[in-house]
This record gives C-alpha cells, structure tokens and sequence, in this order.
C-alpha cells in the first residue's frame, strides 16, 4: 500500500504535471494553467481530494506501521487469532479515515485560498511569502502547545494505548483505528499545512516531513526534536518577516 501511494503521489495520476516536474519548478510562484483560480469541476475537486488522501497515506504509513505490527502480534494471542490479516486491515482502514476526513478539509481549504489568490491554482503553493511566514511561525508555535505534547506522547506509547483501548472484533477494530488516527491527526496537522509553504506536491516538503514525522514518533528523542523544530520553525518564519519588510 505505501510502495502504491508513493508512486501515485510522485507521478501525480491524472493532474497535469508529476510531483517530479513540480518540485524542479518549485522557485515559480505561478504560471499560466489549464483552469482559473478556484474554479474547479467535480471531477478536478475529486482528483485534489485523491491527491491529498493518498499522500496522506504516503506519509503516514511509515510512522504507524510499528502500531499496526504490534496490534497483529497481540491479536494472535486472542479470539480474533484466526482473522489477523483481516482486522488489522480493519484498524488500518480506520487510522486512514481519519486522514480522508483531513484530505478533505484541505482540499476545500485549497480551494477557498485559490479562490482568494492566496494559493496559486497551478503551482499548489502561497504566493507570498508573508502568508507563508505566518504559517511558518504558527506551525512552530504549536509544537510546544498542550495539544501537540499529549498527542505526540499518545503516538509515541502504542502499546499502552492498544492495551487500555482493545476491542474486540471487526467493529472495534475500527474504533480503535479511528481513535489511533485521532490522535495522529491531532499531533500532525499543523505540519501538514506547511505543505503550502514549500508547495503541496514538492517531493523535497513531501519526503521530509514524512521523515520527521516518523523521528518524532519512533525516536527516543522524538519529543525533544519537535521542540527543536518548532522554534526553528518560528526562527525561520520570522527572518522570512523580517527581510520581506526590508
């Protein structure tokens, strides 16, 4: 499921051009496209949706593979033992319809921001670099915030939440996957949307926070990195202020 999420986000299935050729012109702001800005036919609004979903996907599976492994290990040792390969599948679904409702939202918000001139419908990425230093600071600003500290510990202790949270059956399952996808979504969400900064289909943003995502829930040090992140974040963010000021 990864290998295929990768390659659809890399080749970019049914948009005009492949996350490849995106990311090679990533110091573009815009450039003439094939439809005016948010101004989007249903089936161009379900292929953004797709989009996002499967590189969603792409992104998070390395991080939650620990949990779905050791849920199936622990399922093993129980009633569902004989349908393993089927209820972990069940919590995977659940986890990643968490993340179809993100894709969701975001792409409505690219739509609106489109809409508005914020986001350029072409390059998928701000056009100034203002908006984009705010959510540079605001994404940095979040790492250190209660919200982002109890979810990133929830994400980094798996087996306790598969302990105190076990259902049993296809529909707990679910209901597990679902919640475990919660709290992800709770801690990365934020991240997510510097995906308008450095370009929603950039291969470089694409990959590396997909990487530090993973550091932050499987590293012995992930919660101190985010720290660490979050005040480069605003760092960076506020140089950005400063110079398009000067």
């Amino acid at each position: 499921m990864f290998l295929l999420a990768a390659l659809y986000t890399f080749f970019g299935v049914g948009m005009s051009m492949s996350a490849f050729q995106m990311t090679a012109m990533r110091g573009m702001r815009d450039m003439p496209g094939s439809h005016a800005p948010g101004a989007w036919s249903l089936g161009y609004a379900i292929l953004i949706f797709f989009m996002w979903w499967v590189m969603m996907v792409a992104m998070m599976l390395p991080s939650v593979s620990p949990t779905v492994l050791l849920y199936s290990a622990l399922l093993r040792r129980g009633s569902d033992a004989d349908r393993v390969p089927l209820i972990s599948a069940i919590f995977l679904v659940g986890y990643l319809s968490t993340w179809a409702a993100f894709s969701l939202v975001a792409a409505g918000s690219q739509w609106a921001l489109e809409a508005m001139g914020i986001v350029s419908a072409t390059m998928m990425t701000l056009t100034d670099t203002v908006p984009g230093a705010i959510v540079l600071i605001l994404a940095g600003l979040f790492q250190f915030s209660s919200l982002k500290q109890a979810c990133l510990d929830h994400c980094r202790s798996p087996a306790r939440f598969i302990t105190m949270r076990r259902r049993s059956g296809a529909v707990g399952a679910f209901r597990m996957g679902l919640e475990h996808g919660l709290y992800c979504l709770g801690c990365c969400w934020f991240l997510m949307a510097l995906l308008f900064v450095g370009g929603i289909m950039n291969l470089y943003w694409i990959v590396g926070l997909a990487a530090f995502v993973a550091i932050e829930k499987l590293t012995p040090f992930g919660d101190r990195i985010a720290k660490l992140a979050g005040g480069g974040l605003m760092i960076w963010g506020a140089f950005i202020l400063v110079s398009a000021a000067w």
